[in-house]
């Protein structure tokens, strides 16, 4: 048993390898990588004029200028300043070594720390984990219980038809219908599509801040249920 888990534990160094690869490469050599997309940050903020021209210029370190273009001098300090100039295997050398010391570094994106990010959003993704994992188990123990004991019937072919349907939807396709049909898209808007609470959160009483943080789970916990209820209930039966 040793010898097989440490066997996994070291086959688990290249997969990583390899992940960390693949990735550096997508972002790297696409089109519409990193430089790409500050170019394009720089182009529409010297459109835009005052606030966004200055937001470009900051984002560049001062290589915005007024005519809404970069010239190849520009581009390439540009390059220079985030490390593009650079060797393909060095840049994927740093960024290893970055990773392994807990440093993701800076979004080309959004232009702030990766780890801040991440934190920012940390609270909300727990919050749906949690969420639903209490309601997969809530739903799938008792379903599985009574699929066995029914086992045959019309019941557990109804509900083995469900829940291959279920299984069978990617949990961001479910998600893309759960917003068209009830958030806000041609159907109903019975749920918001954005945030944990409303704007007027703070003025509700405990029960109406509840009730609006339960409100905003909906569409995201269905469609995180959804799939894992399936495999779950099988399991369970």
């Amino acid at each position: 048993m040793t010898h097989y888990i440490l066997k996994r534990l070291l086959l688990m160094i290249p997969t990583l390898f390899g992940i960390l690869a693949l990735s550096f490469a997508v972002v790297q050599f696409v089109p519409g990588g990193p430089v790409e997309q500050l170019v394009a940050q720089l182009k529409a903020g010297a459109a835009g004029g005052g606030a966004g021209a200055e937001s470009g210029g900051a984002l560049s370190g001062g290589l915005y200028r007024g005519d809404h273009g970069l010239d190849s001098q520009q581009l390439a300090q540009i390059k220079a300043f985030y490390g593009f100039d650079q060797p393909a295997w060095r840049r994927f050398g740093e960024m290893v070594g970055h990773y392994l010391t807990f440093n993701l570094g800076q979004s080309y994106f959004y232009q702030r720390s990766v780890t801040d990010l991440i934190l920012e959003k940390l609270p909300v993704s727990i919050s749906i984990g949690l969420w639903t994992f209490f309601l997969t188990y809530l739903v799938s123990i008792p379903l599985g219980i009574a699929k066995a004991v029914r086992d045959g019937s019309r019941f557990d072919t109804v509900t083995s038809t469900v829940i291959l349907v279920g299984y069978a939807i990617p949990g961001f396709v479910l998600g893309l219908v759960l917003i068209v049909l009830f958030g806000g898209g041609s159907f109903w808007q019975w749920f918001p599509l954005r945030g944990l609470t409303s704007e007027n959160f703070a003025q509700l009483t405990w029960f109406g801040k509840l009730t609006d943080y339960l409100w905003h789970l909906v569409l995201p916990v269905t469609a995180m249920v959804v799939g894992n209820f399936a495999v779950m209930t099988m399991l369970t039966k």
